[in-house]
């Protein structure tokens, strides 16, 4: 079975859960640990800089990490290097993580019309100063990047970054094969990938790794055979399939007879206990029943719910109440054909948000204003 090394954490396997704000908080990120009995990398929501040096109450219950997460790996935002390189040494000295993610690859326009996420990699030379800072600040925690290839096809920035990185001692580098344009919408470029790997290799030995359209266990194993990547990241593919990382252990394991099947019964004690723990984290039943409502059609996808029951599924306010309008499906239905294939955001942009002037000239950092950092994390 593969393995991945990131920094000294070996992390098989190569297989890591992508920051996706408002769904990879702790309690997600529990059940995905639970299915693939502990294996794998599991990472955080993003965290602003900003509102981490700031101590931001949100912020600093998104970073609160299960006892059993080891390693604890956090997602940082930022576009200001001094802010990042005190986020980065406040997270090294206070023992608040293991690994450190920096994002480069959020399209959203509230990201990137200020510069930051998939818009920031155009500028190189801020770049340079981020990663700088930020791996100057982390004493002995791994710090890697995830982007995507570029603002769109006319500015693609991945090899630039990637050729950046290497040369400020980034540990890993993951691609995600589409552009900020793109968002979420047509087919990830695995080429890229490979490219990304080829080009990365000719200079270091940090591993290089994959996301975009991996939606089921094999497609993982695919990716790495045709691109030669170290690793891959998985994000929608396991919107509302928790199980999607123990099928992707059993792949890595030569034990694809394993691979999760559940009867919507299955999937309904999964929907509880996935409100039960989000309810734990948040301090209240209700909020955490409320937070779950976005996970009820990924969960139920594909099975025969309707679509009036679905809709009480996602206003129910208790516990008991979700559980009572799960008790009145189908419990019996098998696991249905084709919802193992593309779930979530599948949105795509005419163009990207970006500051006045950003694409005039890839050097120049200036416009990158202190309101550039987010004062809040997870989006």
């Amino acid at each position: 079975m593969s393995s991945l090394q990131i920094g000294p954490h070996t992390v098989q396997p190569p297989v890591v859960l992508a920051p996706m704000a408002g769904i990879t908080n702790a309690p997600f990120r529990t059940l995905c640990r639970e299915f693939s009995g502990g294996k794998g990398l599991f990472v955080s929501e993003m965290i602003t800089t900003r509102a981490l040096v700031e101590r931001n109450e949100k912020t600093m219950q998104l970073i609160h990490f299960d006892a059993t997460e080891k390693p604890r790996s956090i997602q940082l935002y930022g576009v200001d290097p001094d802010t990042v390189g005190k986020a980065v040494r406040m997270i090294a000295e206070e023992d608040l993580a293991d690994h450190i993610d920096l994002n480069f690859g959020c399209p959203v326009p509230k990201v990137t019309r200020k510069g930051g996420g998939s818009a920031l990699p155009y500028k190189r030379n801020l770049l340079r100063s981020i990663l700088r800072a930020a791996v100057g600040n982390a004493g002995s925690l791994p710090v890697t990047i995830k982007m995507r290839k570029g603002i769109d096809d006319d500015h693609l920035t991945y090899l630039d970054a990637g050729r950046i990185a290497v040369e400020e001692g980034i540990t890993a580098v993951a691609l995600h094969g589409r552009t900020a344009a793109q968002h979420y919408s047509g087919t990830a470029d695995w080429d890229t990938i490979a490219r990304l790997k080829e080009h990365v290799g000719a200079i270091s030995e940090i591993p290089v790794l994959g996301n975009g359209d991996i939606w089921s266990a094999d497609d993982a194993k695919r990716m790495m055979r045709e691109t030669g990547c170290d690793g891959v990241v998985v994000g929608r593919g396991c919107l509302g399939r928790p199980w999607l990382f123990g099928d992707l252990v059993a792949a890595f394991e030569g034990r694809e007879e394993d691979y999760a099947r559940p009867t919507m019964k299955e999937v309904a004690d999964v929907m509880v206990r996935h409100a039960t723990l989000l309810g734990e984290w948040l301090g209240d039943e209700a909020r955490g029943v409320i937070d779950f409502r976005k996970h009820v059609a990924w969960y139920t996808k594909g099975f025969s719910v309707g679509s009036e029951m679905r809709r009480k599924l996602a206003v129910s306010s208790s516990l008991a109440e979700l559980a009572d309008h799960l008790s009145a499906l189908d419990l019996d239905q098998p696991w249905p054909a084709g919802a193992d294939g593309p779930r979530g955001r599948t949105s795509g942009r005419d163009r990207v948000v970006l500051p006045d002037g950003w694409l005039d000239d890839p050097y120049d950092c200036a416009g990158v204003g202190a309101d550039a950092e987010l004062d809040t994390s997870g989006g």
